[in-house]
């Protein structure tokens, strides 16, 4: 299975990444949009807010934005009757340099719990792991300074072992050390039992299908209720 996980990794990867660099162009000429969608958005004063800041796979590329995981997340919390409002800020392409970038444009609303799922698109292209690590970082320390009381979650992610075994290992091991770092709530691999099985992905082999993502939803809303608990 590893094998083969690897081998689709490798046939996908010159595509995917050439799909992410356009999507960033396409997504950099609609980020001040998608700002001005995200800062439209306040909830009332009892309401509070979850926000949900990646790339494409918390956008749900290629399927009804009712789809994606964070909108599942917010079903689940009206199913419950819990008074949070979930905000998707993710943008199809976003690398961590770029998502540092527009970072200030969400934060100014008041964020309860600040969900930071990037790097994925780093590691795809081999950027260097300190420069993605400093630019998560400089993420999680403009958080904690806009909004000092803010639950951050940091979502762990894996890439293929294309770029050499120490490039995958070390890539692996930026989000565990950031979360016990900063004292983060860690959700370890947010792709667990969707990456790599054909069914739960598009015909890209990168993202979820709706059913991958009800799974992704499935495995973080643990996460989501312990930092919502607290």
């Amino acid at each position: 299975m590893r094998t083969l996980l690897s081998f689709c990794y490798l046939f996908i990867l010159i595509s995917f990444i050439s799909c992410g660099e356009n999507s960033q162009k396409k997504g950099e000429d609609h980020t001040a949009e998608s700002e001005q969608k995200t800062t439209k958005t306040i909830p009332s004063q009892n309401t509070k807010v979850i926000l949900f800041y990646g790339n494409s796979l918390t956008a749900g590329m290629g399927l009804d934005p009712n789809e994606a995981f964070p909108a599942l997340i917010q079903e689940k919390m009206d199913t419950l009757g819990l008074q949070y409002k979930v905000i998707n800020a993710g943008l199809s392409g976003e690398t961590s340099a770029s998502g540092k970038n527009r970072i200030s444009w969400v934060l100014k609303q008041k964020v309860d719990v600040f969900v930071l799922e990037l790097g994925a698109n780093d590691g795809l292209r081999g950027i260097p792991l300190a420069e993605t690590k400093k630019n998560l970082q400089d993420i999680i320390d403009i958080v904690k300074t806009e909004n000092p009381d803010t639950v951050i979650i940091l979502a762990g992610m894996q890439i293929p072992p294309n770029m050499g075994p120490e490039y995958t290992s070390e890539f692996k091991n930026i989000f565990p050390k950031l979360a016990s770092q900063n004292n983060l709530i860690l959700i370890p691999f947010l792709l667990e039992n969707v990456a790599g099985i054909p069914e739960l992905n598009q015909p890209d082999g990168i993202h979820p299908t709706a059913e991958g993502q009800r799974i992704i939803a499935q495995n973080i809303w643990p996460v989501i209720h312990e930092a919502i608990s607290h």
